[in-house]
């Protein structure tokens, strides 16, 4: 898989995850007054896949890195 592929790849990761988060933190606001359990564990959930998003961010930024890189050697050619 080349660069330009693999950037696009955690990108499209990216937009997913970060529309599944804002949906269960919409989940949780529709939720009321319910079992206090569930909610935590909802909570949790959102949180593990902020933790992910942040990964993912670091990864796209050294994807990044690499294409100008390899695009400032091809130049330099």
């Amino acid at each position: 898989m080349s660069t330009k592929d693999e950037l696009r790849q955690v990108e499209a990761d990216l937009d997913r995850l970060r529309a599944e988060n804002r949906e269960v933190r919409a989940q949780i606001g529709d939720m009321g007054a319910t079992d206090q359990v569930e909610i935590s564990a909802i909570i949790s959930q959102a949180d593990e896949q902020v933790e992910l998003i942040a990964e993912l961010e670091r990864r796209r930024d050294g994807l990044i890195r690499r294409l100008e890189e390899e695009s400032g050697r091809e130049g330099a050619r």
